[in-house]
């Protein structure tokens, strides 16, 4: 449910649905008398366009009033899913939202744990150029209420490619319940790479030789989890000790060294971007990590890309400088479909620099249950019914509002891959299937409906595969504004980010009642035919009554034979 402005809580777990309009002030308290401690999870968290921290925020207090100390804040421009443990049992957080009338959205949830039990053993560091890892008690089901983070180190001079060969986490549209954080550095406040639940197979790239995994799990529906590997690869030797840029589908990130800013005679306190109010984590390196329609990104509909582009403003440190130069660090992610990392560095006499990558867009496909789009999928296969009506949503998981998904083609196929026989559903955003209706574009999703095909009649298996693309909802012309077209204007239709996802199998429910038919009459059928210990049994058994009837009807007639001898005599003495 939709709790009211604050409340007081003591249940051992509970998950909250808050919605906040204007001017709130609502405090929530957890308390419980109990030896455990509480980790509370910010897992969704959606304030007003163009909020700060100091206008809207939660403030999280370690205790049970907002007199006690301050644990953390969360802030729209957080680039992380914040997790915050209380050192007692109690713990408090308040919310408060300025005077813009906007609907503001939080998903929290919180337990009790007792630190440093065995159901906390899970996680741990990583080494060496490369390894492997999997969720707990892989490939059956994770456990509940589980917080593991993995931190991976790497060889220096090296970025970290990770890969999750087989992940299957429970879904939900904000990844708000089960979910796998990953993060460009040596901790959870390194700034957020993606989060990622459902069915996918995500890969992920480091800035660096350090990153950090988390899998996070509640208590309603547990699946197999994933299984992971990571290698790692030289960093661009030259241009590593000046600037690095990773773009991901959520955000951007910026790291430059304290020795190449000292080299121009900037400290890491005069830097700014667009927006003046977003400010860097100094480590041993000064980092910018942003959402990417933040921070006063600018973005840029260039035809078959999206661009992202935001500017670090360095503020001199001497008047000198001043007077010779203004330099500027201008920062632009291109979304593509290369997945290849570019870094191009250019420098003109007043000192501009250009730091460019390329990234991807994170996308999943499922299906639900209705056209309400509620409840997804969950299982694997899913097993249909000839003619049942199946529901399919494409999620975007980005942190940009503004973005559209257009279902351009979508094939059956007995193979997850390409290059086999296909059936069309969709061809060049046209209904190929009588049976396809798609849906209107709705905030960052694509929907479409259909009934299971004659496909599946011919075999055991069929994949869904959806090539996807990506606009700017604000641009009249784009490719997801045209929908349908024709064999002869294909060609004349650039997209703006093209990219495909997959699901299934899908298989006949006949095929499972055939299946489970199958092994009753097997079941049956062993049932009816004894073992060879039991037929020997019977043998023997058969043998031992057999002998002693023999033996019963040899006395027996030797008895008769006597008794008759007897009588005759008896007759002739007479």
């Amino acid at each position: 449910g939709v709790p009211h402005c604050g409340a007081s809580l003591h249940e051992p777990s509970k998950a909250l649905r808050i919605e906040l309009n204007a001017n709130a002030n609502c405090i929530w308290q957890i308390q419980r008398n109990a030896n455990q401690t509480i980790r509370l999870i910010f897992s969704h968290f959606k304030f007003a366009p163009s909020s700060s921290c100091e206008t809207e925020s939660i403030k999280v207090f370690d205790g049970p009033s907002t007199a006690s100390p301050l644990l953390g804040q969360v802030c729209a421009d957080t680039d992380a899913v914040p997790v915050l443990e209380s050192s007692s049992d109690s713990l408090t957080f308040l919310i408060t939202t300025n005077s813009l009338a906007f609907t503001r959205n939080f998903f929290v949830y919180y337990y009790f744990f007792s630190p440093g039990s065995k159901t906390e053993n899970c996680g741990g560091q990583l080494t060496g150029p490369n390894g492997t890892f999997s969720s707990p008690n892989y490939p059956a089901p994770y456990p509940q209420f589980r917080y593991c983070v993995w931190h991976i180190q790497a060889p220096k001079n090296s970025k970290i490619n990770l890969e999750f060969q087989d992940f299957f986490l429970e879904l939900d549209r904000n990844c708000q319940l089960d979910f796998t954080a990953v993060y460009d550095g040596p901790t959870t406040a390194s700034g957020l790479l993606g989060k990622v639940c459902g069915r996918a197979q995500p890969t992920f790239e480091s800035s660096s030789n350090t990153m950090t995994v988390v899998l996070s799990t509640d208590d309603t529906n547990s699946y197999r989890g994933f299984s992971a590997q990571y290698s790692t690869a030289p960093l661009p030797g030259p241009m590593e000790p000046n600037t690095t840029l990773t773009c991901s589908s959520d955000s951007m990130r910026i790291v430059l060294s304290k020795s190449y800013l000292a080299s121009l005679g900037f400290r890491e306190a005069h830097l700014q971007l667009n927006d003046p109010s977003c400010r860097p984590v100094v480590t041993d390196s000064v980092i910018f990590s942003f959402p990417l329609a933040s921070c006063g990104t600018i973005k840029k509909d260039e035809g078959h890309s999206i661009t992202y582009t935001n500017t670090i403003s360095l503020a001199p440190a001497g008047s000198a400088i001043t007077r010779q130069r203004n330099i500027e660090i201008t920062a632009r992610c291109t979304m593509s479909n290369n997945e290849t990392l570019e870094l191009i560095y250019t420098t003109t006499n007043n000192a501009i620099q250009q730091l460019a990558a390329r990234g991807r867009y994170n996308v999943s496909m499922a299906f639900y249950e209705s056209d309400l789009f509620s409840k997804p999928i969950q299982y694997s296969p899913y097993y249909v019914d000839l003619n049942q009506t199946l529901f399919a949503e494409v999620t975007l998981h980005s942190t940009d509002p503004n973005l559209q998904v257009f279902i351009d083609t979508c094939t059956a196929s007995p193979q997850p891959g390409s290059g086999s026989l296909t059936y069309d559903l969709i061809r060049s955003g046209c209904n190929k299937d009588d049976t396809v209706v798609t849906y209107p574009a709705f905030e960052n999703h694509g929907r479409f409906k259909f009934r299971a095909f004659r496909f599946l009649r011919s075999f055991p298996s069929v994949y869904l595969q959806c090539d996807v693309v990506i606009c700017d909802s604000n641009t009249t012309n784009s490719r997801c504004a045209r929908g349908c077209i024709s064999r002869q204007k294909r060609a004349t239709s650039p997209y703006t980010w093209k990219t495909n996802t997959v699901v299934g199998p899908i298989r006949l429910k006949r095929d499972l009642r055939a299946a489970e038919h199958s092994e009753s009459l097997t079941e049956v059928e062993a049932e009816k035919t004894p073992n060879l210990q039991q037929y020997n049994f019977y043998t023997l058994a058969f043998v031992v009554l057999i002998s002693n009837i023999l033996i019963v009807v040899a006395v027996i007639l030797k008895h008769r034979k006597h008794h008759v001898g007897y009588s005759y005599q008896n007759v002739q003495n007479s």
